[in-house]
């Protein structure tokens, strides 16, 4: 009788303790599948023009490049859909074959003052990762339902980043912007 009991209340342990990880799992891959849907179509629009697919790495991430830019080879997005109920934007620039990256860049002093002004004065905030590599993003809350208008705005702004690389260069390589 005794090892029923304690079988009973470690077993309800159990179910109190994982249910909010279950219900959360639950939402976001809900949210997930709400973000695939609305990315495939928003994907095709001609101010968008970006297929965006799963990534093999993370599956709550989305990925796509936006190429035929002016100042940029083209703009890695990844989107990733947190476990904080967000979605997050980062679109880092190619530029020359590669990231734009401060540790490589003529005059990094330059450039991370030029982020931050360009993250006061546009849309999109700047930023750079880890391993120094820059980017631009955004972050949307959940809070309130899923927010598809707003994602369609993020995706058809992202398009702007290109002249703001422009503005980047001669921090970046001491050109001008095309």
């Amino acid at each position: 009788m005794r090892n029923r009991a304690w079988t009973t209340i470690l077993l309800a342990l159990v179910v109190v303790v994982s249910s909010p990880a279950a219900a959360q799992s639950t939402g976001r891959d809900a949210t997930r599948e709400s973000l695939s849907t609305l990315l495939a179509s928003a994907g095709q629009r001609a101010d968008v023009n970006v297929a965006f697919r799963r990534s093999t790495k993370n599956p709550y991430n989305f990925t796509g490049t936006m190429t035929g830019l002016t100042n940029a080879d083209n703009l890695e997005i990844v989107i990733s859909v947190t476990k904080s109920d967000t979605i997050g934007f980062r679109v880092y620039p190619h530029y020359s074959g590669g990231y734009i990256n401060i540790g490589k860049a003529k005059d990094a002093t330059a450039l991370m003052r030029e982020l931050l002004y360009l993250s006061d004065q546009n849309f999109l905030f700047w930023g750079a990762d880890d391993t120094g590599d820059v980017f631009c993003g955004y972050t949307v809350t959940l809070e309130s339902g899923f927010p598809r208008d707003a994602i369609v705005i993020v995706l058809r702004s992202i398009h702007n980043t290109d002249k703001f690389v422009g503005q980047l260069r001669p921090f970046i390589d001491g050109t001008s912007a095309r």
